[in-house]
């Protein structure tokens, strides 16, 4: 194959990569929907602010078992199928005239199948790109990020022009297209098994391409869920209520604290573009210290200060742009720590993060009854998971090894067309 039939390729591949990741990515603006169902069918707001944790977790929940379904029906059947139930679970969610089928709809079975696409198709995209897993992460990941920007105005138009329940079902028709669509462009990306010369170290083990046992008998697993956890706590417990804590916590009309989505949709896809770029150029691991430390920050200061319009919109747009970037760079940290070959399993180990640390902000606001003691927790768990990445290292064999793991996998991650 040609080198300009091969560029051609991948430029398909990015482009149905990106048209999925923003379908996907609409799932971003639930806080949208919240308020409307309360007035509706009078429901607690907290019990529709649940749908959103719900959708979180079955998200994360489907990436254990995203890659095994890849390896029996290939990436752009299960995208494709992911797409149509995607699609079909906020379709049906236009019926929802009780929380359990609103939970089981657009919480489990939009979650699920948000989850599948999305790790199995930004998993092989990363191994199109081994040299540039920060900016090429950035990409798909900040597509992620763009689609809830664009559909803040999408779905607020459709919920003012139709009402509530007959958004979802014009919803779920686009996005069930978009994910169709861009599996159609995807190819599988085969990553060959590199020789044990290169991928092993001088006692024989191999260190590049770590199975899922065998990254999770090292402490650096643990640590990454411990880091990424938090980092998800705080950007989606902020999601989900973002609107109501400007109203309670800053005074705004609703009006004007709705602006906050937009206002996280737009630093959230700046801080996936932004940082996943620039963790190519420098350590991944500082990095992620500095917007564990901002988030500190930003958590405690809607805690303790006296918000205004001008803090309160500068606190979410430094938690959104943190968590955004740190989405973006944890699949990169994942492939530098334990290799390419399993990433999409062994980064759906760790993604577990996602879903437990969407359903924490939620349970500890429960138990602590309010929304600045949760922050003050977020914001000290922050602090521990910045000294932790701190003073993270890879393990010992990656260490060693890495140099020539990346010469053999710019040879080998093109892959085939499958």
């Amino acid at each position: 194959m040609s080198v300009g039939t091969k560029a051609n390729n991948r430029f398909l591949i990015v482009l149905g990569t990106i048209i999925m990741q923003m379908g996907l990515g609409t799932i971003y603006t639930w806080s949208l929907f919240n308020q409307p169902l309360v007035t509706k069918f009078g429901w607690q707001l907290s019990s529709v602010s649940t749908t959103f944790s719900i959708t979180s977790f079955a998200l994360a929940f489907a990436t254990l078992f995203a890659g095994k379904l890849q390896d029996k029906i290939g990436l752009r059947r299960l995208t494709a199928v992911a797409g149509v139930m995607l699609g079909l679970g906020l379709m049906f969610s236009s019926q929802a005239s009780s929380l359990p089928m609103l939970y089981l709809l657009a919480g489990v079975i939009a979650g699920y199948a948000d989850g599948t696409a999305y790790i199995t198709s930004l998993s092989n995209l990363i191994k199109w790109f081994p040299n540039r897993k920060g900016l090429i992460s950035g990409v798909s990941v900040g597509a992620y990020g763009t689609g809830s920007l664009v559909f803040k105005y999408v779905n607020g138009s459709l919920i003012s022009s139709v009402g509530v329940s007959r958004a979802f079902l014009y919803w779920g028709m686009i996005v069930m297209a978009m994910v169709v669509i861009g599996s159609l462009l995807v190819r599988e990306a085969s990553v060959v098994k590199a020789s044990p010369s290169l991928s092993a170290t001088d006692t024989g083990n191999v260190v590049k391409d770590y199975t899922v046992g065998e990254m999770l008998r090292t402490k650096q697993a643990y640590l990454l869920f411990v880091i990424f956890f938090t980092a998800c706590m705080s950007g989606l417990y902020l999601i989900g209520i973002v609107k109501d804590i400007g109203v309670k916590l800053a005074g705004l009309d609703v009006q004007t604290a709705a602006n906050a989505v937009a206002m996280i949709a737009i630093f959230n896809t700046a801080g996936r573009l932004i940082l996943g770029a620039l963790s190519d150029k420098m350590s991944r691991l500082k990095l992620v210290a500095g917007t564990m430390a901002i988030t500190a920050v930003a958590t405690l200061t809607l805690s303790f200060a006296q918000l205004n319009f001008g803090l309160f919109f500068a606190c979410v747009a430094a938690i959104a742009f943190c968590f955004g970037g740190n989405i973006t760079v944890f699949p990169a940290i994942a492939s530098d720590f334990f290799g390419l070959k399993n990433h999409n399993k062994n980064y759906g180990i760790i993604y577990q993060g996602f879903g437990l640390g969407a359903l924490s902000g939620s349970i500890i606001a429960a138990f602590l009854g309010g929304f600045k003691p949760t922050f003050v927790t977020i914001g000290v768990l922050c602090a521990i998971a910045c000294l932790i990445a701190v003073s993270l290292k890879p393990p010992v064999g990656a260490r060693k090894e890495r140099k020539r793991n990346t010469e053999v996998q710019s040879r080998t991650a093109y892959g085939r067309i499958s």
